[in-house]
């Protein structure tokens, strides 16, 4: 797996590009974006051009489309969603005396662009020279605000440097931007033509707001710019608005060495069901509430926000700078998708870019939500709350494909399917376990027992109650789960997935624990004794593939007596599979695309003994292609669990860099939140051990010979907590908090005011595991820049 280079210069809080690579903007325009989880902001150039991608998204705002089928079948969605590029405020386009400021021509003598991830801001400074010869120096910050939900600004300050100057700045909002046709591609989305229908405009002074809906899908939604003008003469400024578009125009002949400053408030709102007057009412005092508040007040709140965030989940490595820096934009990247989602998802790509047309999947739950969980638990809370309210579409779902309780989407926007291939959608139903899983996992970090009996309770026993309609009795005393798809997309509609069946073993416990310690809660969902005992006994009685004589699990039944894929015959150009072979052949064979035994290994750590994982481990690893950005960072997890720490590294490393280096060659689509949540887990349930099992954690801290230190922080149960490993030894600390238990290496120990400390036990040295062909984990040169 390789990558060119990146160009980002290594620091330990920010990430820095210089000078200008046009072929570069699609992907810096998704690492340089800017999100607080509603309003997302891609990193394109203030001028509006060049461009790789637009994008200005809203959280949750989508238009549907038809999905289309060769043969259609009973059962099958019929619309899928498309998230919308909404109203661009960012653009504040700039003429030097007549000629355009484009980077495309005269000559760029210095630009560079950093991410900071302690401001929170995108800085950006450029000196340009227009064809004819005048020189000016452009600074420029951005931010979408985590305090201000609704809220953006965009301040711009432009100098001339050898002569006195005409400038002219527009400062537009602009909908309906032109975006290219995407490649063929499954992974990014349908192309929009012109989604959004306009409702209403108006301009004064310096202020304009548009408002615009989707034809389709019926949402509103509005935007709306105002500024603030600090120059040293007297400008011309006219404004107007029009469909489309809004632009205020500023002409001023500006000295050398003085400047024109620019400070742009953009706010955003929609809904389904607010109408067009109430959201113009509700962007217009955002607006006024920010221009209140000002741009260096904003600045420093955003400042405080991030202080606030970092003391909670920072994570130090001393001996790898460009991965301590890629984790942590790993983290501040991974905030930036949810922190005010507020009851909204958390998108497979954020909000950063189009791909998978900007849907949730059940790697929320599974790998993002374990961060927010242990970090930031409110934005883990408002995303099962999210799940929670798309649980009608769930029953739904299920009364048409004839099942009950509740059968959630493999991928989505609003609740419904949006998936058109059914084999690796409506089939895989182990979504449901996966956010019974993460339900549980909040409940016993937080103790948030109003949750539990609001929302908890319902969605256990809702997901539980599916398991009884697509389960059933095998004759010989077992309960089997035919014909569904794990994580694995190249093993489809398979019997007895073990992470499936394991998981959902799990939701049917956690189902029938929940409801007896709330029966009331119980008796209100029709639950009685007789479910809840057959909830435990199929639980009980849940198949467990193994092959005896090859000593492992099975992945699904009868899966280590398919044939396996010829890795050495398969050139490197070929993967991912998926976009280079036929489902026909991957099914058939012993290739895995991701992490799906080993994911079950680690979430399902009780259900397998120390030799066990180390035997499975080894034999999926030789199958594993990893054509998904989701499968590096479980690898990582259990390879370090095992006694691999060399090999742990190296996948830590890959899915750290996943988007940095883009190896997967398609970041430019957007970034891929869930490698980067999963960095996390490498870190923290790889080399920290952590793990959470019947509401206690426990800590197993290793660390490989390439790294020299790691340090992180989490939060559980209102304590806060940091674990340090270093020269093999481990020390926990008590930030805050009551004393609490925990577990070092199988050791309890009771933590309180006082450090504790702890020798690491030294692992057996075990030989690595062999990888299939051409899939060796991603090796960077190491070179610690500054």
């Amino acid at each position: 797996m390789t990558a060119p280079d990146p160009g980002f210069e290594i620091a330990p809080w920010h990430l820095r590009w210089q000078g200008l690579d046009l072929d570069a903007l699609h992907r810096t325009e998704s690492i340089f974006a800017l999100s607080n989880g509603h309003i997302g902001l891609r990193g394109t150039l203030e001028e509006g051009e060049p461009v790789g991608t637009p994008g200005t998204y809203l959280n949750g705002f989508h238009e549907k489309r038809t999905l289309p089928y060769a043969e259609a079948g009973y059962g099958y969605p019929e619309e899928g969603q498309t998230v919308v590029n909404v109203t661009d405020g960012k653009i504040v386009r700039l003429l030097v005396d007549d000629e355009p400021m484009d980077l495309r021509y005269g000559t760029t003598i210095a630009h560079e662009r950093i991410l900071d991830f302690r401001s929170g801001t995108l800085r950006r400074s450029t000196v340009w020279e227009s064809p004819t010869g005048r020189r000016v120096r452009i600074h420029s910050e951005r931010l979408v605000s985590f305090t201000e939900r609704a809220l953006a600004v965009v301040h711009y300050e432009v100098e001339p440097l050898d002569a006195d100057l005409e400038l002219v700045v527009q400062s537009d909002l602009l909908v309906n931007e032109p975006i290219s046709v995407p490649r063929d591609d499954p992974r990014l989305a349908a192309a929009l033509d012109r989604p959004l229908a306009a409702d209403f405009a108006t301009a004064r002074d310096h202020s304009a707001t548009l408002c615009h809906h989707t034809r389709r899908s019926g949402l509103r939604m509005a935007a709306a710019m105002n500024h603030e003008l600090a120059v040293a003469v007297t400008p011309r400024c006219e404004i107007y608005a029009e469909d489309d578009l809004a632009r205020l125009t500023i002409a001023v002949d500006l000295a050398r060495g003085d400047r024109v400053r620019l400070t742009k408030y953009l706010a955003y709102g929609w809904s389904s069901r607010r109408s067009t007057p109430a959201l113009r009412a509700q962007v217009e005092a955002a607006l006024a509430a920010g221009m209140e508040t000002g741009w260096e007040t904003l600045r420093q709140r955003q400042r405080d926000f991030l202080d606030a965030y970092w003391a909670d989940a920072d994570i130090e490595i001393d001996g790898d700078p460009e991965l301590q820096q890629a984790v942590r934009f790993a983290l501040f990247h991974v905030l930036q998708a949810g922190a005010r989602g507020e009851n909204r998802a958390i998108p497979a790509k954020g909000l950063t870019g189009t791909g998978y047309d900007g849907h949730a999947f059940w790697d929320t739950e599974t790998f993002v939500l374990p961060v927010f969980t242990y970090t930031m638990p409110v934005v883990a809370r408002d995303a099962l709350r999210w799940r929670h309210s798309t649980l009608d579409r769930a029953r739904e779902h299920a009364r048409r494909l004839g099942q009950p309780g509740v059968m959630f989407p493999w991928r989505t926007i609003d609740g419904a399917e949006g998936s058109g291939y059914w084999p690796t959608g409506t089939a895989a139903v182990h979504v449901n376990a996966d956010i019974a899983h993460a339900v549980v996992r909040y409940v016993a970090a937080t103790g948030d027992e109003r949750f539990e009996r609001d929302l908890g309770v319902e969605l256990l026993v809702e997901t539980a109650r599916l398991w009884d309609g697509i389960g059933h009795e095998d004759g010989a005393g077992g309960f089997r789960i035919a014909g569904v798809t794990g994580p694995d997309e190249y093993s489809a509609l398979a019997d007895d997935n073990l992470y499936t069946n394991l998981m959902a073993r799990r939701n049917l416990d956690a189902a029938a624990a929940a409801c007896a310690r709330h029966p009331d809660i119980a008796r209100e969902l029709g639950v009685d004794a007789d479910e809840t005992a057959r909830w435990r006994d199929r639980a009980a009685r849940m198949l467990v593939p193994h092959n005896d004589e090859l000593g492992v699990h099975e992945q699904s039944a009868g899966f280590t007596h398919y044939a396996r894929w010829d890795f050495a015959a398969t050139p490197p150009e070929h993967y991912p599979l998926l976009l280079n072979y036929p489902y026909f052949a991957l099914y058939r064979k012993q290739v895995i695309k991701q992490a799906d035994l080993t994911l079950a290994m680690y979430l399902c750590p009780d259900e397998f003994t120390a030799e066990q994982k180390r035997r499975n481990f080894d034999y999926y690893e030789a199958l594993t292609v990893r054509d998904s950005s989701l499968s590096a960072a479980a690898q990582a997890v259990l390879a370090a669990e095992v006694g691999h720490l060399s090999l742990a590294y190296d996948y830590c490393v890959e899915a750290a860099l996943t988007d940095l280096h883009d190896l997967h060659g398609n970041v430019g689509s957007g970034l891929h939140i869930a490698s980067l949540a999963g960095t996390w887990l490498g870190c923290v349930g790889g080399f920290g051990g952590l793990r959470d099992h019947d509401g206690e954690i426990s800590f197993a801290p290793a660390l490989p010979d390439e790294l020299e230190r790691i340090a992180f922080r989490l939060v559980w149960r209102g304590r806060r907590l940091s674990v340090e490993i270093h020269d093999h030894v481990a020390t926990y600390t008590l930030r805050s908090g009551d004393p609490l238990r925990l577990t070092h290496h199988g050791t309890g120990f009771r933590l309180a005011e006082e450090p504790r400390s702890f020798p690491i036990p030294k692992g057996a040295r075990v030989p690595r595991p062999a990888v299939p062909s051409g899939r060796e984990p991603y090796r960077r040169q190491r070179a610690a820049r500054s």
